[in-house]
Parts: C-alpha cells; sequence; structure tokens
C-alpha cells in the first residue's frame, strides 16, 4: 500500500531516485515576499518559505487559504458544552435524582461551572490536536533538514522551497525560475 504524500514524508519513506524538491535562498524579507508572488503566479502551489519571523503580506503572496482550526475548536467547545450539561441532567434530573435544599432537580445555575469547565478543555484538547494534525507534526524528518545552509533559517536566513510533486516542477525550468527572481545557493534537495 503507498502511503500518502505527507505520510512518506513525516516517516522518510520519500523514493530515492526522485528529488524531493529545490531550495534557495533569499537576501530579505522584501525578497522572499516578491519571490513567493512571483512563484505562486508562475503557477506553482507546492512550495513554502522558511524565514525567521513572520512576513506580513506572505498569506496573501503564497495563496494560502484560510484553515479550518476555529471551526474545530468551536465544535471540540460545543461538544464539551453539550456533553457537560447533558451528563449533569441525566445525573442530577433521573439517573439519581436528589432534591437537595428544596432545588428543583434540573438546577441549570448550579450547572454552570462544570459545563464551562468542560467547554474550554475540549475546545483546548481540539485546538493542540488539530493544530498538530493540520502541520503534520511531530515531523521526524524532512529533506530539508539535511541541506547544512538551511540551519541559518531560524536565524537570520530566508529560504523558498518548491517540491518536485508539484504539476509545474520541472528541475531545469524552476531553477531557472529561482535564478531570475533573486534566489541564490539554488539546490536540488534529495530525499
Amino acid at each position: 500500500m503507498r502511503l500518502p504524500h505527507f505520510l512518506r514524508l513525516v516517516t522518510g519513506q520519500l523514493p530515492e531516485d526522485n528529488p524531493f524538491g529545490i531550495v534557495a535562498e533569499f537576501d530579505n524579507p522584501g525578497a522572499l515576499l516578491h519571490a513567493a508572488e512571483a512563484v505562486r503566479k508562475a503557477g506553482y502551489r507546492a512550495f513554502d518559505v522558511h524565514s525567521p519571523f513572520p512576513i506580513h503580506g506572505m498569506d496573501e503572496a503564497m495563496g494560502v487559504r484560510r484553515t479550518i482550526l476555529p471551526f474545530l475548536v468551536l465544535g471540540g467547545g460545543l461538544t464539551g458544552c453539550v456533553g457537560a450539561l447533558a451528563m449533569q441532567i441525566w445525573m442530577m434530573a433521573y439517573d439519581y435524582p436528589l432534591v437537595i435544599s428544596g432545588k428543583p432537580l434540573m438546577s441549570i445555575p448550579a450547572y454552570i461551572p462544570v459545563t464551562f469547565e468542560l467547554t474550554i478543555l475540549l475546545s483546548g484538547f481540539a485546538a493542540v490536536g488539530s493544530m498538530l494534525f493540520l502541520n503534520f507534526l511531530p515531523m521526524l524528518y524532512h529533506p530539508l533538514f539535511k541541506h547544512e545552509p538551511f540551519r541559518k533559517a531560524t536565524d537570520n536566513a530566508f529560504f523558498l522551497s518548491i517540491e518536485a510533486r508539484d504539476k509545474q516542477f520541472d528541475v531545469e525550468g524552476t531553477r531557472s525560475l529561482l535564478e531570475s527572481i533573486g534566489g541564490r545557493n539554488i539546490t536540488l534537495l534529495e530525499p
């Protein structure tokens, strides 16, 4: 059975005979932003930028769509809210009804603290779990980790990488595009 691309990437099971992609270094954040716009306009979709800090406008330059993470967190929160209310109503009104101080069996104000806490708890679990899943984390292996200059990406360097799985990818054509937009140290990435 052939694993999906991201699972093969995470586990390091990429084929050895094909390149993973190509990476280029850029001088500054502005050059990287313009390079991302040019790569997207050239029709590439499987590319990423690597910078030591966020660059304003990069999402628009790359054509990144909004994430579904807020909806997943909302789903976790609603599940916690409904689950807590249902659990307390079931326990206090049907499973073991007990009249306390003349209060009604189903007293919603008394259920608010537990409902609030379970809503927050499941929202937090949904946020962390969804973030890890959507970002393919933990990523134990990536071909960029073997590229020695890439170690500067967390300090003072700016990189753009294009994956070979992109329909537009052609080693020479992609290399010439990256050279034309100011890329330097252009390197073919092996899996």
